[in-house]
C-alpha cells in the first residue's frame, strides 16, 4: 500500500488516500471531490473542474494521469 494526498494530485487539502495501484488513489481523489464540492466546499471545486477538463482534453489529461502513475511509483510502501 501506498499514501498519497489530494494535495499532491492537484487538489487543495492533506486528506491521504491509499492504495495498492496509482488509478485506486485516483479514483479516491475524484470521489472526494466530488463529496466535498457537494457537500458545500467551494475549496475544492476548482480541482473537481480540472479533474472533470482532463478527460475533455485527452492529451493533456494524459500528461497528469502518466505524472501522477510516476509520483505514486517513486512513494515508499507504507
Amino acid at each position: 500500500m501506498k499514501t498519497m494526498t489530494c494535495k499532491q494530485m492537484g487538489g487543495p487539502c492533506d486528506t491521504a488516500f491509499q492504495g495498492k495501484k496509482a488509478d485506486d488513489v485516483i479514483k479516491a481523489q475524484d470521489s472526494h471531490l466530488k463529496e466535498r464540492v457537494s457537500g458545500g466546499d467551494q475549496t475544492h471545486s476548482e480541482a473537481l473542474k480540472e479533474m472533470q477538463g482532463r478527460w475533455k482534453r485527452p492529451v493533456a489529461g494524459m500528461g497528469w494521469y502518466m505524472k501522477t502513475k510516476k509520483s505514486f511509483a517513486a512513494l515508499p510502501e507504507d
